[in-house]
C-alpha cells in the first residue's frame, strides 16, 4: 500500500491524545510524516521538547512566533507528576550544557511557569524548576574545588541562574511583579563560593556573573539597605592583591571594579527635560542663518532689531527672485541675473553690494 503524505496542522490541545498525529508541533518545523494504517510512529513528550529547546537553540528569533502553540501543545500533553519533572529536567539540562543558551533557557523558563496550566502533586513549574536548581546550588562549596570538568558545570549553572534572576516574574495578589529574592540570595553564596576558591575560571565566571546582573543587584540591596556590593567589590580588591590569578583575570577584575564605580555604565539625567529657549540655553542660536541689511550689515536671531531688519529684507526679495536668504542660487545653470548686474540694480542697492564685497575682502585680508 503506498504511503500517503500528511502535513500536520495545529489544534487545540485539548481534543487531542498523546498518540495522535496532529501532536507533532507546527511552525517551528513542518513535520511531513509517512505511515501505514495501523502504524504509531509519534514522538514521545521527551523527543518533542527536546526537538523544540534544538530549534530554540539554532534560531532564537523564533521564540515569539512559536512560543504560544508550545505551550498550548505541553498543556495538553504534560499531565502527571513524572511528565512535569521531565520537562523541568530538559529545559533545565539545554540551559545548563548548551553554550549560550542559558538567557534563551531562562525566557522560556519565564513563559512556562506563566502559561502552563498543570500542576503536580510536588508543586508548579516554576517552584519545581527552583527546587532542581536549589539542588545543584547546595553542591557549590564542591563545584567550585573541583576538577576542571566540574567546575565548567557549574559555571554555566552559575550563569543560567544570573540570567533567570533577571527573567523570572513573580506576580504578588495586587497584580505586582517582582523578582525572585531566593535567587537573589542564592546569587550572594554563589559569588562566595567563587572568591573563596580563587582559580582563573572561577574568577572569570564571577566577573561574567557580576557584569550580567550586578547593577540589578546593587538597586535591590540598596532598596533593603543592605552593603552586599561594597563587601563583594572589597572581596574582589583583596583577591587582586592576595590571589595567585594571572594577569589577565586580575585586569578584568580591575575593569570590573571600574565598571561599578561608573554606575555599572548606566548614564543619569541629572535635569528634567526643558525646551530649549533664548533665555536657558546659550548656544539657541548658534546653528541661525545670518541675513545682511541693505547697508551690507550682518545679523541673526539674537539681534534685537532682528524683526525689523528681516522683515526689510523680505521686502528686498523682489530685487533677487532667483536667491535664497542665504545666497544659494535657485535658477538652474548660469547666473543670468548677476550676469547683467549693473544694468538692472538699482544704485542704493549696487552701492551697498559693492561696500558689502569690499569688506568682506578686508575681513579675509585680515
Amino acid at each position: 500500500m503506498a504511503k500517503p503524505q500528511v502535513v500536520v496542522a495545529p489544534v487545540l490541545m485539548s481534543k487531542l491524545s498523546a498518540n495522535a498525529p496532529e501532536f507533532y508541533p507546527s511552525g517551528y518545523s513542518n513535520y511531513t510524516e509517512s505511515y501505514e494504517d495501523g502504524c504509531e510512529d509519534y514522538p514521545t513528550l521527551s523527543e518533542y521538547v527536546q526537538d523544540f529547546l534544538n530549534h530554540l537553540t539554532e534560531q532564537p528569533g523564533s521564540f515569539e512566533t512559536e512560543i504560544d502553540q508550545f505551550a498550548e501543545t505541553l498543556n495538553g500533553w504534560v499531565t502527571t507528576d513524572d511528565a512535569v519533572q521531565e520537562l523541568v529536567e530538559l529545559v533545565y539540562q539545554q540551559a545548563t550544557s548548551i553554550p549560550n543558551f542559558s538567557y534563551m533557557g531562562a525566557r522560556l523558563c519565564n513563559y512556562l511557569s506563566h502559561h502552563l496550566t498543570i500542576s503536580s502533586q510536588s508543586g508548579n513549574f516554576r517552584q519545581l524548576l527552583l527546587q532542581r536548581c536549589r539542588t545543584e546550588y547546595e553542591l557549590r562549596d564542591q563545584a567550585a574545588k573541583g576538577d576542571e570538568a566540574t567546575r565548567k558545570r557549574f559555571h554555566a549553572f552559575v550563569l543560567f541562574l544570573g540570567e533567570l534572576y533577571l527573567k523570572l516574574e513573580i506576580k504578588g495578589t495586587n497584580g505586582q511583579v517582582t523578582r525572585a529574592d531566593i535567587l537573589q540570595a542564592g546569587l550572594r553564596e554563589l559569588l562566595n563560593a567563587l572568591f573563596s576558591n580563587p582559580v582563573d575560571d572561577n574568577l572569570i565566571c564571577a566577573v561574567k556573573l557580576l557584569k550580567l546582573t550586578g547593577s540589578v543587584l546593587e538597586d535591590a540591596w540598596k532598596e533593603k539597605g543592605k552593603t552586599d556590593m561594597e563587601e563583594v567589590i572589597q572581596r574582589i580588591e583583596n583577591v587582586v592583591l592576595d590571589a595567585h590569578c594571572s594577569r589577565d583575570v586580575k585586569q578584568m577584575l580591575l575593569k570590573l571594579v571600574e565598571l561599578r564605580s561608573s554606575n555599572w555604565g548606566r548614564v543619569h539625567v541629572t535635569s528634567t527635560y526643558r525646551e530649549a529657549t533664548p533665555e536657558n540655553d546659550p548656544n539657541y542660536f548658534m546653528n541661525e542663518p545670518t541675513f545682511y541689511t541693505s547697508d551690507g550689515v550682518p545679523f541673526t536671531a539674537a539681534d534685537p532689531d532682528y524683526q525689523e531688519k528681516y522683515q526689510e529684507l523680505l521686502e528686498r526679495e523682489d530685487f533677487f527672485p532667483d536667491y535664497e536668504e542665504n545666497g544659494t542660487d535657485l535658477s538652474g545653470a548660469g547666473d543670468p541675473y548677476l550676469d547683467d548686474i549693473d544694468d538692472e540694480m538699482d544704485p542704493e542697492i549696487e552701492e551697498a553690494y559693492e561696500k558689502f564685497c569690499l569688506e568682506s575682502e578686508r575681513k579675509q585680508k585680515q
